[in-house]
């Protein structure tokens, strides 16, 4: 790094230092639920507007959990998870979603199909084993248009057999703390469904139309954030200039958010500026000008194999579902 963007970086830095309260993330959490609660009321006059701003309302809400879990807007992690408690969403609990996210961001085990909580490959013996449509449908899934047509459901299916298989294997505390994560989270939905029916006059199926569409644009992001690369620092994305990056809160700018899990999102345009051709000699070149770009290379085409490049063991626990 030359002198010059040595000293920006570390005047970005020093800005950044963890407050006891982030105001900015703070009045996007105001605005992100008023913007909820909006598109829900609209629901009775403009349904076909009301379900794409459902939508967005639930992709920004979950970006702001993402940043609950690196300890914003607050140091307190309680206070964070008060703050986006309610699931949106509806279907991963907060907890469960903390947990295996910061499990994630162990970097050396980025892409792991067993160590990685968030990656998308197969071990080669566990691929074999199954069906042969479900072949299939993992090859399509590899695609970004599968990912956003297909690509909820996988995830959908694939988080709760995870989950299921995980809660009947667990004993003793950790078996507490998985219970006690789905119970907030039954908790948190007893508001917002009595919403969706009662304030929205929405039926429940439309608004499982709304999450199905906000995990297809989670899924765009997530569609090309890591890789398998040997260089550690290479299996992790840049993408570059995109509107939806402002709904992701940034983290289209994924290498600088795992070097920097501590700056919030209005920090991390500027932190990679200060360094732009460090950030992109880091990750050996990964990059995407935008989600076009994405779109593109890949709306058809593989980004990734489904079968993980260097893990051909199998898990000895595995079961095919």
């Amino acid at each position: 790094m030359n002198e010059h963007s040595h000293a920006q970086f570390e005047q970005v830095l020093r800005r950044a230092q963890p407050l006891s309260i982030e105001w900015p993330t703070i009045a996007l959490l105001a605005a992100c639920h008023a913007a909820w609660l909006a598109a829900g009321l609209l629901h009775a006059s403009l349904p076909w507007l009301a379900i794409p701003l459902l939508a967005l309302a639930i992709v920004l809400h979950s970006s702001l959990q993402h940043e609950a879990i690196h300890r914003h807007p607050t140091q307190s992690a309680a206070w964070n998870e008060a703050l986006v408690f309610l699931p949106l969403g509806l279907l991963v609990p907060y907890r469960r979603y903390r947990e295996t996210h910061l499990a994630h961001h162990v970097d050396s085990r980025i892409t792991d199909p067993y160590d990685d909580p968030e990656s998308f490959y197969w071990a080669a013996a566990d691929h074999q084993r199954l069906p042969r449509a479900l072949r299939v449908l993992l090859a399509w899934n590899a695609t970004l248009v599968g990912r956003i047509v297909i690509g909820p459901a996988i995830a959908a299916v694939r988080f709760l057999f995870a989950e299921a298989r995980l809660g009947l294997g667990l004993r003793g505390a950790e078996a507490r703390a998985w219970g006690k994560a789905w119970a907030l989270h039954a908790l948190g939905l007893i508001p917002v469904l009595a919403a969706i029916h009662w304030v929205f006059a929405m039926p429940l199926i439309a608004y499982l139309g709304a999450v199905y569409l906000a995990m297809a644009l989670l899924g765009v992001r997530g569609f090309c954030e890591h890789r398998w690369a040997e260089a550690v620092e290479a299996r992790t994305v840049i993408v570059e200039r995109s509107l939806l990056g402002s709904l992701f809160l940034h983290n289209n700018l994924h290498l600088v958010h795992h070097k920097q899990p501590r700056l919030p999102w209005y920090a991390l345009p500027a932190a990679y500026r200060a360094r732009r051709s460090e950030w992109l000699a880091l990750n050996h070149g990964y990059v995407f000008t935008g989600y076009r770009a994405v779109l593109r290379a890949h709306a058809l085409r593989a980004k990734e194999p489904v079968v993980h490049p260097a893990h051909d063991g199998a898990d000895p626990d595995y079961t095919a579902a």
